[in-house]
């Protein structure tokens, strides 16, 4: 029987599954529930997550996946979002002294205080490296406020074709109405890992953090692949209440990337991540892809800029002027013509004058 096309999403508290009559960002196949692998090569290991996707990062081709379009809670995973996101926004030494507010959220902390201050390239590690939840409100006070930056987030989703994924927190907390998938999630660490500064982030171990009076102490990577696995590369790992555990990690082996990302798992899943790369690996370019990490949209801001511009530069000149319409440059040749010919047949006249007199004054 084949597989409808449908995106298959859950209810964020019950888990209570329904279908959207829509075909799923990827190709079809991506709507199923059930796994969905390649033929001809072995199944990929036995997984407690009630979604995954394991993607080559290089080709965007799905090469496995699992309820890939669930709509679950993403917990700190979303604050993957959040860096790709602000990232290109903030100078990261700009320094900032973040409020109280900030100071005081909820959940896990990098340790932010009133009395010190920070470059934002600090509160980038603090988020991605301590997911710090502080960190990620001072982040969004930077960027014009939470509400501005909750846009932000959802506009950058957007664009990444990131469908499922709805942000409400700029650090993953849970709240009504949030969500993301699986799919998404690979997704957003794809286009993370195209920026140099997301991917310095992620891949750091350890980082010296300031603190009040001058001081700093130091701050580890909470994914512990990064020290169990060859090759790992990082990305982001997240755990609620409700939300259950989260991850999504990309590694490098030969010139090659794969990641895997997965939502909603009950117990310790750093093993389990660590087999689903390796069958990532081991099928790479020997299998028949189950689907696609779509591209971005284009950016419609950056299509606009060219027609907004009223200032031209003297390099840009020539250019705009090739670029002219027949009739405009046809009627500027005819202009100039008459300009020089009327100037000749001026200059001729006056000639024949000038002779005309001549011969008059020499005849007296």
């Amino acid at each position: 029987m084949p597989i409808t096309a449908f995106i298959a999403s859950v209810s964020l508290t019950s888990g209570t599954a329904y279908a959207a009559p829509t075909t799923p960002v990827g190709g079809e196949a991506l709507g199923s529930h059930g796994l969905v692998s390649p033929d001809g090569v072995k199944k990929p290991p036995k997984s407690k997550a009630t979604s995954y996707v394991i993607a080559d990062v290089g080709t965007g081709q799905v090469l496995a996946a699992k309820n890939a379009h669930g709509r679950y809670l993403p917990a700190s995973t979303l604050k993957a979002l959040t860096a790709l996101t602000l990232i290109p926004k903030l100078d990261r030494n700009r320094q900032i002294r973040p409020s109280r507010n900030a100071c005081n959220q909820e959940g896990s902390a990098v340790g932010l205080s009133v009395k010190a201050k920070y470059k934002v390239e600090d509160l980038f590690k603090g988020l991605m490296m301590s997911s710090g939840n502080d960190a990620a409100m001072a982040l969004a006070e930077t960027n014009g406020g939470l509400d501005k930056t909750m846009r932000d987030m959802n506009a950058e989703a957007k664009r990444l074709q990131a469908n499922d994924t709805v942000a409400k927190t700029p650090s993953g907390l849970d709240k009504p109405g949030q969500s993301s998938s699986a799919y998404d999630l690979a997704l957003i660490a794809r286009a993370g890992l195209a920026n140099p500064d997301f991917k310095r982030y992620i891949s750091t171990k350890t980082a010296n953090f300031p603190a009040p009076k001058g001081k700093h102490y130091q701050i580890s990577n909470h994914n512990k692949l990064l020290w169990r696995y060859q090759g790992m590369i990082g990305v982001k790992n997240g755990w609620t209440s409700k939300a259950k555990a989260s991850f999504v990690g990309a590694a490098t082996r030969g010139g090659h990337t794969i990641v895997v990302s997965i939502m909603r798992h009950e117990g310790f899943f750093w093993d389990e991540v660590a087999k689903l790369l390796d069958w990532g690996f081991s099928v790479r370019g020997k299998a028949t892809p189950v689907g696609k990490l779509v591209d971005p949209l284009p950016d419609p801001q950056a299509a606009a800029q060219p027609q907004a511009s009223t200032s031209v530069t003297p390099a840009a000149q020539p250019a705009l002027l090739d670029r002219a319409g027949s009739k405009q440059t046809d009627s500027t040749r005819t202009m100039g013509a008459l300009v020089i010919g009327g100037g000749l047949l001026f200059g001729l006249i006056w000639l024949a004058y000038g002779i005309r007199r001549k011969r008059g004054r020499s005849r007296l």
